[in-house]
């Protein structure tokens, strides 16, 4: 087996690590892990929402009635999964076997953000939500969306589903400026960490969205996942990963070949499970060594 990395992010890349059922495949995915380390996969194929154990055997599938585009994912430590579904302009909160609980957005009603321009940004940013991306929750259950292929946004809202506050606007050079908001992450202390995909960096605020600073040298980052030790995972499509502190130093950069990486989610194991944006490639574990 291959292995990438090196010193305490060494890793053996693990190709074929979920064992489908006969004639099933993975589509564009999305991965996360409940506090057992089962990992739901969350794609785009004929079985939306498919749930493996750690070692790769498959467990179930469910929402093949609503999951309809998948794009993002997040499972909270008191083990609800939230779904956001990309065309359909809505996140659907669920429990870990599809019972549906809360749905965030209007079904198929996008916000008017008037389109794009010509360097790509929206004409202008509007409510939730259009073709949103990702959810991250913070530490007392607040819920941040990014808002970004349609929109220029992030959004805030209460654990029942209330908005209670956005930020960001079309742009791409000055802080709250987004030009895709692609991935979000909720760091214990507060600050929200947001993929400005095409413009190359992770922008950080507060919860109530003050700029604070931000991460360059990225090649369009994609997700974010931050693990316990403060150490942050981000998966970028034109490089695959690099690894920081949250003071924003460089661990580690990794390459495994072929086109970038879409989504990242640790086990407890420190394990990691990237969603591959290349086709016949969707899904790789990286197991650490």
């Amino acid at each position: 087996m291959a292995t990438v990395g090196s010193g305490d992010f060494t890793y053996e890349v693990l190709d074929d690590w979920a064992r489908l059922p006969e004639g099933w495949a993975i589509g564009q995915a999305e991965p996360a892990c409940d506090s057992q380390d089962r990992v739901y996969i969350f794609n785009r194929s004929d079985h939306p929402l498919m749930v493996f154990d750690r070692e790769g055997n498959f467990l179930r599938e469910w929402g093949r009635e609503y999951l309809t585009d998948a794009h993002g994912i997040y499972i909270s430590g008191e083990d609800h999964i939230y779904l956001p579904v990309r065309e359909s302009h809505a996140i659907v909160k669920c429990t870990l076997d599809g019972k549906p609980l809360l749905t965030m957005g209007v079904w198929d009603a996008p916000s008017d953000t008037g389109g794009a321009r010509p360097d790509g940004t929206m004409w202008k940013a509007a409510g939730p939500f259009n073709r949103c991306t990702d959810i991250a929750l913070a530490p007392n259950g607040d819920l941040f969306v990014s808002d970004g292929y349609a929109n220029s946004r992030v959004h805030k809202f209460s654990p029942d589903g209330r908005l209670l506050h956005s930020w960001g606007r079309p742009g791409k050079r000055g802080p709250g400026e987004f030009h895709i908001p692609h991935g979000i992450w909720v760091h214990w202390d507060g600050r929200v960490l947001v993929c400005d995909r095409e413009n190359n960096r992770i922008q950080i605020f507060t919860g109530d969205g003050e700029y604070l600073g931000m991460w360059t040298d990225l090649a369009r980052p994609c997700d974010i996942f931050v693990d316990s030790d403060g150490i942050v995972y981000v998966v970028e499509l034109d490089a695959f990963m690099t690894i920081l502190n949250m003071d924003g130093e460089v661990l580690a950069k990794m390459d495994i070949g072929g086109a970038g990486g879409h989504a990242v989610w640790a086990d407890s194991h420190g394990d990691l499970y990237i969603g591959h944006n290349q086709e016949g490639r969707r899904l790789v574990k990286l197991a650490r060594q």
